[in-house]
């Protein structure tokens, strides 16, 4: 079976608008801009009045990525690029633990992600380390510091998964994906947001998942995992605004990443749907059974579907975005409360 997802043939289809472009009303601005002044405290904080691009602009910002060699950490490494920010794409590289279905990344990929970012004319820097490692991701915040400047935007994106039921799970199916999903965010709030404090300015998103928003069945570690880091951000959200700094969460569905591409997880999204999937499915039947649930009837996204929101939590335009939970999923979470 091939270890990518299949990806449908879209020809023929009503193309959807832009997903970048923006839409400014002067006269709206106009309005806005008379009426803010007059009802809030001079020098209060501010999104600011509305004009163009403030939701994707990031000209002279300094961006960091955890688990940026592939996937949603890859996407949004180049995402954050493609609208001006300079990038430190960190990730492991290797071997995380026997909790992790995927095949680890490698630093070909990470090379291949730094090559990306730099085609967009931004400047790049690779980092290896584990953020299970706390000194090592100082260091690497030191080494951003000091090889691009000061960092402005961290997404915690790093994790692994695995699928085992709860009962049968060996001692390192839960606590590696525990120690790397949640505590590994938490390291990398911990080892960076210092940096933001001392500026009163900064942006931390973080990545949870649907399945940190329900039970799943066989995957108990990573859905603890991914709802923990929730509680996390709504606790650093309320500690470090005083300081300036948003944390939030974005929250994918299903996309199509090396953490999707294996049977157990195949079998496990066509069971969403069906009493009986089959024992070998292929992608195509994964898309076909669940896009008849998703309101925009895909199967799945892809990692770029996602990285566009990353892009708005870094901006000016969130200024006055903090404690919340961004779904991207294709409206699959209108399902659940």
């Amino acid at each position: 079976m091939s270890d990518h997802l299949w990806i449908p043939d879209h020809a023929g289809s009503t193309p959807l608008p832009p997903r970048r472009a923006i839409l400014v009303g002067g006269i709206a601005a106009a309005a806005f801009a008379g009426t803010a002044a007059a009802q809030s405290p001079e020098n209060a904080p501010t999104a600011g009045p509305v004009r163009p691009g403030r939701g994707s602009q990031l000209t002279g910002k300094i961006g960091v990525v955890t688990g940026a060699a592939r996937g949603i950490g890859r996407a949004i490494a180049v995402e954050l690029a493609a609208n001006g920010a300079d990038v430190a794409a960190i990730d492991i590289c290797g071997f995380v633990s026997p909790a992790s279905n995927a095949a680890p990344a490698t630093p070909e990929d990470l090379a291949e992600t730094i090559r990306q970012v730099q085609a967009t004319g931004r400047r790049a820097l690779a980092i290896q380390a584990d953020i299970r490692n706390i000194e090592a991701l100082r260091e690497a915040a030191d080494r951003v510091e000091a090889e691009l400047g000061q960092i402005n935007v961290v997404v915690a994106n790093a994790a692994i998964q695995r699928w085992k039921p709860l009962l049968e799970m060996d001692d390192s199916d839960w606590r590696d994906v525990i120690d790397n999903n949640l505590n590994g965010t938490a390291n990398t709030i911990r080892a960076f947001a210092p940096k933001m404090v001392t500026r009163k300015s900064g942006r931390i998103i973080v990545l949870s998942s649907m399945q940190g928003k329900h039970g799943t069945k066989d995957a108990s570690s990573y859905s603890a995992s991914k709802w923990g880091i929730l509680g996390l951000m709504k606790s650093a959200a309320i500690e470090l605004g005083p300081h300036g700094i948003t944390v939030n969460a974005l929250i994918p569905g299903l996309v199509d990443t090396p953490l999707t591409h294996y049977e157990t997880r195949y079998r496990e999204a066509i069971a969403e749907t069906q009493s009986n999937p089959p024992e070998h499915p292929t992608p195509e039947q994964v898309w076909n059974a669940r896009k008849v649930q998703v309101p925009l009837k895909v199967g799945w996204l892809r990692p770029e579907d996602v990285s566009p929101a990353a892009v708005f939590l870094a901006s000016d335009a969130a200024a006055m975005v903090t404690g919340a939970e961004y779904e991207v999923t294709g409206g699959d979470s209108a399902h659940n409360v």
